[in-house]
């Protein structure tokens, strides 16, 4: 090995990896459930055009995958993840802290982020983000410049126009990125239609996002964990109640569940592209440089993700549901990642 051609970051990913390079011979991706079939699609590719091993991809969770991503460098810990939100500051440290300083951040493309109903329930579901918080919020306004535990049951309870049907709706845990992106997109702007709740935000912001940001844990709103099929086969089971995942997973399992309309605009790609639909949201994975030149294949796989062939308007991604970059946008990331630019600098 000629130390004199590392870089640092190489370097010390080398120190990490002595004496056990030959213990992973794989790329390991992990991250965010919304991601997963785009990182698995590209695994495959990868597998199918090189002949090496296709890398391993694990759903985890959007906070999962940093947390696994960012615990350092070295064969136990992941070369890439997948993110559905950009990366927080605190994920940033913690990478830090624990010697990954060298990542490159890649926007993919965009998701919607949608509501389903299983095609065996009859109603033609149209809600508003205002209808979406009364129904899953743990707390209400009282009127009187307080909050009462959402006392609503039913969904004609939020609104007389609705169907006299049980809330249910399968979501996703706190650690995910669709569970953060589904509280700033639909759970705020629905919170802050309400009366009141305008003053509140100027008189008590902390407060303000406390109390917009809270679900139920009274039953309505149930926790599915990570695994999103997990969602799709509930909503088959009780054709009454919603689900909430990614629009990637509404596009693949169209013959079995229907968008629900949000504000009066339906989830297509069209409307996502074009920002019509009011709850989309930008796709990330992030590359840990420093494994670049020790994992076998890393670097084509990485040319494989962001090609054109994967990305581009008529790439294999978009057959599952990603929203692509448009084209300007998609040369800088490829650019970005072939070239592992550092990110934040």
């Amino acid at each position: 090995m000629n130390v004199l051609k590392l870089s640092a970051a190489a370097l010390v990913a080398s120190v990490a990896f002595a004496g056990v390079a030959v213990a992973r011979d794989q790329i390991k991706v992990t991250g965010s459930s919304t991601v997963f079939p785009y990182s698995q699609a590209a695994a495959e590719e990868f597998a199918n055009k090189s002949g090496k091993p296709a890398p391993v991809v694990e759903s985890v969770g959007t906070g999962g995958g940093f947390k696994a991503f960012c615990g350092g460098i070295g064969p136990d810990f992941a070369d890439i993840t997948g993110a559905s939100r950009a990366i927080k500051e605190s994920e940033v440290k913690l990478c830090t802290d624990n010697g990954v300083t060298d990542i490159t951040e890649a926007m993919i493309g965009y998701d919607g982020l949608s509501i389903a109903v299983s095609r065996a329930n009859a109603a033609d579901w149209n809600l508003t983000e205002e209808q979406i918080f009364k129904a899953l919020a743990a707390e209400l306004p009282d009127g009187k410049g307080g909050f009462v535990a959402n006392p609503n049951k039913t969904w004609s309870d939020v609104d007389a126009s609705l169907p006299a049907i049980n809330i249910v709706a399968f979501g996703p845990p706190p650690t995910s990125g669709t569970r953060d992106a589904f509280v700033e997109l639909v759970m705020h702007d629905g919170c802050g239609k309400l009366e009141g709740m305008a003053d509140l935000k100027k008189a008590d912001e902390k407060k303000w996002n406390e109390v917009c940001s809270r679900m139920r844990q009274d039953g309505p709103f149930v926790e599915a964990g990570e695994n999103d099929n997990l969602i799709v086969q509930r909503l088959e089971s009780d054709p009454n109640s919603l689900g909430i995942f990614g629009y990637s997973f509404l596009y693949e399992n169209a013959d079995k569940l229907k968008g629900v309309h949000v504000n009066g605009v339906e989830p297509t790609f069209d409307t996502i592209a074009d920002g019509s639909y009011p709850v989309a949201r930008p796709l990330f994975f992030y590359v840990k440089n420093a494994h670049r030149d020790v994992i076998p294949g890393m670097k084509e796989f990485l040319e494989e993700y962001v090609s054109d062939a994967a990305l581009g308007a008529d790439g294999y991604m978009a057959e599952r549901g990603l929203t692509p970059l448009a084209p300007e946008l998609l040369k800088e990331v490829q650019k970005a990642v072939i070239e592992g630019k550092k990110f934040g600098s």
